[in-house]
């Protein structure tokens, strides 16, 4: 199976570079290469197909007829039918090999970030840049879930196997550019891909078919949820501690105030080099004092006291929710905020780190990192908190969300408080956490009614199953025997 699997790789890296150097002549020879060939160079056509029901008889027989018809008196008709058939298997030909030249198929989105629940518009584009029309031109789309023109049923099948094949069927004439809309409804948060696409047609009379899958990707991002603190039974006032002084004593080092002369308490880092030049002594920087708080969320993706057995789906939802919660609070009080999280981006091993800060686009940085949080966690929590705070400013305030509460996460919690940190758990967990000398523990059980299904309304497959009607009673009717001795049954 190796070899098999470096051959299949070699004779791909073959054809690449064969679609390269025929792109190289092209332009060598004075020609413009067409889509198709700077498509294969770029490795965008991964595969290509052509099936053809057309018989290799066909022709043989074409001119068998057209012989018979010369020997029979030169019979016209007879004549007519070999030659059409010969007629028929050229332009049929010729017609397969210019089927997919010039045409397109563009998608286009109303938006590329959602939250759970909201409608996606999708705008697909099919072009034909060509004077030849298409009788037939077909085109075989992988989304992630199907649309909701599809039906209910399909679309809980596909949220079940995470893809749906959109079949996209049409004719078109020379020119003509056609437009056609899908409507999508994402339930839960994540990175959803579209593609690759199959574009299929061929000739008029269908005797050939040709068939290309064009690595032709788009990436949809669905935020998590997020709620009002309220609502999560937090405090949205003074949640981490009482914020007496307006400018904390602790200085901001983007912020630079002034310089002045060296003196001994300063540190090495804090010199001012130009000034110093030009003044022939040391000088030093003179920061602002920081104005603001600093949240930094640390996501635990561990659902259970060792990630490796396991994982609770529901519970990773409610804990990614929550620090989404928090985080998008502390980004409208106007705070530097960050996240952190031991789970990794799909297709990655690396933990997701979002360093904190005040721009206007860190919120949407530290959603998008939350959207792609996946079950597989890269290493403690506790572990990847005693890495991280040390590269975080002093007075940052570290916030533990966690589904689960073990001994060594406490004694993170305390070793960081007792090295001057200001740390902050919320546990998801069914108990509520032990309450730590100086450190605020808040509980978020399940129970909390934003966690709770509406009554009203059921899932697709709740409400799916509910049409299905309940199968009829079966009644049965006894009836009194009597039997040879006299007794009744």
């Amino acid at each position: 199976m190796e070899e098999i699997q470096f051959q299949v790789r070699e004779n791909e890296a073959r054809i690449k570079r064969r679609a390269r150097q025929r792109v190289r002549d092209a332009i060598r020879a004075g020609k413009m290469p067409d889509e198709q060939q700077v498509a294969r160079a770029r490795g965008l056509i991964l595969r290509e197909r052509q099936n053809s029901i057309f018989s290799e008889a066909w022709i043989p027989m074409a001119f068998l007829i057209i012989t018979g018809g010369l020997i029979a008196n030169r019979n016209a008709a007879v004549v007519a039918i070999g030659v059409g058939m010969i007629l028929i298997f050229l332009v049929s030909n010729w017609w397969k090999r210019i089927a997919l030249v010039g045409v397109t198929y563009e998608r286009g989105f109303d938006r590329n970030h959602v939250f759970p629940g909201e409608p996606v518009i999708m705008r697909l584009t099919i072009t034909n840049r060509k004077p030849v029309p298409l009788t037939w031109l077909q085109f075989k789309d992988q989304v992630p879930l199907a649309p909701k023109e599809a039906g209910k049923l399909a679309v809980i099948s596909s949220e079940v196997s995470e893809t749906f094949t959109l079949e996209t069927s049409l004719s078109a004439n020379a020119y003509q550019r056609t437009y056609r809309t899908v409507q999508f409804h994402f339930p839960k948060r994540g990175f959803y891909e579209f593609g690759p696409v199959r574009y299929v047609s061929g000739d008029v009379f269908t005797l050939f078919t040709i068939e290309r899958e064009h690595q032709y990707l788009n990436r949809l991002i669905v935020y998590p949820k997020v709620w009002p603190l309220e609502t999560l039974s937090l405090p949205a006032k003074e949640m981490f501690g009482e914020i007496n002084v307006r400018r904390s004593l602790f200085t901001d080092p983007i912020k630079t105030q002034g310089i002045r002369d060296y003196q001994t308490q300063d540190r090495f880092r804090d010199i001012h080099w130009k000034a110093t030049a030009r003044r022939g002594h040391l000088q030093t920087k003179v920061y602002d004092p920081s104005s603001g708080m600093t949240v930094v969320a640390f996501l635990n993706v561990a659902t259970y006291a060792k990630h490796w057995m396991g994982y609770d789906s529901d519970l990773l939802e409610r804990a990614v929710s929550v620090a989404a919660s928090i985080t998008s609070y502390c980004a409208e009080q106007k705070w530097g905020v960050g996240v952190y999280a031991n789970g990794s981006i799909p297709r990655s091993d690396q933990p997701i780190r979002v360093p904190p800060g005040r721009s206007p686009d860190q919120l949407m940085h530290i959603l998008e990192a939350l959207a792609a949080v996946t079950e597989f966690a890269t290493g403690s929590i506790e572990l990847l908190m005693y890495r991280e705070s040390k590269r975080l400013p002093w007075e940052a305030t570290l916030v533990l969300v966690t589904g689960v509460v073990t001994e060594e996460m406490l004694v993170a919690l305390m070793r960081l408080k007792e090295a001057g940190r200001r740390v902050t758990l919320i546990s998801l967990a069914r108990d509520a956490p032990p309450q730590l000398d100086g450190i605020l523990a808040y509980h978020v059980p399940s129970k909390t009614a934003v966690f709770q299904p509406h009554e009203s309304k059921g899932s697709e497959t709740e409400l799916a199953l509910g049409n299905i009607p309940d199968p009829a009673r079966l009644e049965l009717e006894l009836e009194e025997v009597t039997t040879p001795n006299g007794q009744r049954r």
